[in-house]
């Protein structure tokens, strides 16, 4: 027997309530691609077209308008569920996350969050992955969502994701010439694969633009200072992911991780964050693959 997925039925909601793919991915803090991606799973779990699409309009079709009523009511009873627990889950919980995450997937898992356990509290502190494990093993904050090469030995949940070029449609490495890269200043864990990934390829490089936000950097690049390295799991309008026929080496995938303590050593609260982002994080990633 199949089950419906909770996750992918609020993005349907999303979707209906916002008029759009682009929309409701700002909304719940995923990228357009994996918002249609979800989409089209359902509609080939339910057998059943939800949208009629007429260029930028979409309307629901008699299964989807239906779909979406059971929607909201399954959602419904699941917050209801959740909220047996509210008085018992209470406290401040510290997350930290890389630039990446805070501006793709950290939106959704805070209104998971918020919505679950109104009498918790969630900070959130964005920094790199090697500052993130530092102030970890220091007790500074509860859990991280990190990036790495390989999977850290205090990770409580990890999976691949790989690393892309990002750059213009317009990009074409232009021999004799070193390529220009937009990267965060050192240390930086796609900046240190870039140059690596250059270096094995024979092919000449050099910091176009240097940054420490990840806006800025994608201003650099919109503006062709120079070519990224990030995921693919939100790349901004107007880029594009460069793939080999541009010239470009072959990236290593990474690894996208939720580091903390031992289970023994967790607050209720942090437990309750842990399971939202493990949902949130293999949704995400999958449809980022």
């Amino acid at each position: 027997m199949q089950t419906l997925d909770l996750a992918v039925l609020r993005t349907l909601i999303a979707v209906v309530e916002s008029g759009s793919f682009a929309a409701a991915a700002r909304r719940i803090g995923r990228s357009e691609s994996a918002v249609s991606l979800q989409l089209k799973r359902l509609e080939e779990q339910i057998g059943e077209a939800v949208f009629v699409r007429n260029g930028k309009q979409m309307t629901l079709t008699g299964a989807g308008a239906r779909l979406v009523g059971y929607a909201r009511r399954l959602l419904d009873l699941n917050d209801e569920a959740l909220a047996v627990s509210e008085k018992s889950i209470d406290g401040t919980v510290t997350l930290g996350v890389p630039h990446d995450v805070a501006e793709t997937w950290l939106p959704a898992v805070i209104c998971g969050f918020r919505r679950s356990h109104p009498s918790a509290t969630l900070k959130v502190i964005e920094g790199r992955s090697a500052i993130l494990q530092s102030r970890l093993a220091d007790g500074q904050i509860d859990l991280a969502v990190v990036l790495t090469a390989t999977r850290p030995a205090n990770a409580l949940w990890s999976a691949n994701l790989p690393m892309v070029w990002i750059g213009r449609s317009d990009f074409h490495l232009k021999k004799n010439e070193p390529l220009q890269l937009a990267a965060f200043d050192p240390p930086c864990f796609f900046r240190a694969a870039a140059i690596a990934s250059l270096e094995g390829a024979d092919i000449g490089w050099s910091i176009g633009h240097a940054s420490n936000t990840l806006p800025d950097l994608w201003s650099a690049v919109s503006l062709g200072l120079g070519v990224a390295v990030r995921t693919p799991a939100a790349v901004p309008p107007g880029l594009t992911v460069l793939d080999g026929r541009r010239g470009l080496p072959d990236l290593p995938p990474l690894h996208v991780s939720l580091c903390g303590p031992p289970v023994e050593f967790k607050k209720p609260a942090v437990d309750c964050l842990r399971v939202i982002l493990e949902e949130c994080l293999a949704v995400s990633i999958h449809a980022a693959a």
